[in-house]
């Protein structure tokens, strides 16, 4: 565990909880998004900050601070002070990242708060539009005839678990290859550079509607209502195949639960402003929030998962 830090600035410390909620936030507050700009997670983020700003009446900022899989800026926002100033938004990789990262400089249970469960989504399987088949059994069938070939584009360790099941139970071998973000993964996918990603939908929407990418299929056992004609890949074949990412809002540990509560009220109030919900929904997210105590409850249940997941041998931890 982290050393032990102050929860609370000295100006503060003598305020009652609930008291020290009412003069929260007193300075701006900054989101860190621990992949490279114009990713899901970014655009969800600045979306989100743009809600927060009036209902905080501070500026909300969002800093990108990207690097291994989520981790420099994890660490960054585990280090930080536990006063209401700095939280970290990210994807289902932090419950993922001790499972499959050989070390972390924090441990994901005791050195962060939970806040707020921001929303669920499908990972959606792209192809380039120059790659040479169009559905998952295509994509089956050139894996199959050359093993190890073809390349699938990650961004992060949820993102790696969702290409990398996507082998196991199509039974083909194909080539990951790690990006520091979707929107330089993107890039390569649209240039033709990458035959396959995987991304969400967040991220991968603008270039479906321009044509410049396909979608081949959701990994969710429903279909996604923003792409109805796009099969889930258990319809296209992957039989048992069933994963959905998520955002998250956390803060350093010992976070005031005055505060944490507030910042969860705050967002969800945030995600229910007519225009801000109308452009999330728009691009495939699931807002359906969970405050501080069932977002704690939820990142159990997904350390357990992938406790299991890592002793059934379903997930690689890297070299």
């Amino acid at each position: 565990m982290l050393a032990h830090r102050r929860t609370i600035l000295l100006g503060a410390a003598a305020l009652p909880l609930p008291a020290l909620a009412q003069a929260w936030p007193h300075r701006p507050i900054r989101l860190i998004v621990p992949y490279a700009p114009g990713g899901g997670t970014d655009v969800f983020a600045r979306a989100l900050a743009e809600g927060l700003r009036p209902l905080l009446g501070q500026p909300v900022l969002v800093e990108n601070r990207a690097g291994a899989s989520g981790i420099v800026g994890s660490e960054m926002v585990a280090r930080a002070e536990a006063d209401g100033q700095v939280f970290l938004v990210d994807t289902g990789s932090h419950a993922l990242n001790p499972y499959v990262m050989p070390s972390l400089p924090y441990n994901t249970q005791r050195d962060f708060t939970a806040v707020s469960l921001l929303s669920r989504f499908p990972i959606l399987l792209a192809a380039s539009g120059q790659a040479p088949f169009s559905d998952v059994a295509g994509l089956v069938a050139a894996a199959r005839a050359a093993p190890g070939t073809i390349g699938f584009g990650t961004s992060d360790a949820a993102i790696s678990y969702a290409g990398n099941l996507f082998t196991r139970l199509a039974g083909i071998r194909m080539e990951e290859v790690t990006y520091r973000g979707a929107a330089p993964m993107l890039n390569d996918l649209i240039a033709g550079h990458l035959p396959t990603s995987w991304n969400s939908t967040v991220a991968a929407l603008p270039h479906l509607q321009s044509g410049r990418i396909r979608a081949l299929g959701v990994t969710t056992t429903a279909r996604t209502p923003l792409l109805p004609d796009v099969p889930t890949l258990a319809e296209a074949g992957v039989a048992g195949y069933d994963f959905a990412g998520w955002y998250g809002m956390l803060a350093p540990a010992n976070l005031p639960p005055p505060i944490a509560a507030r910042m969860a009220e705050a967002t969800a109030q945030a995600l229910r402003e007519p225009a801000i919900r109308q452009r999330l929904l728009g691009i495939g997210v699931d807002l359906q929030p969970l405050g501080p105590d069932e977002f704690r409850t939820f990142l159990h249940q997904e350390d357990t998962r992938w406790a299991q997941a890592a002793r059934d041998g379903l997930i690689t931890r890297a070299q």
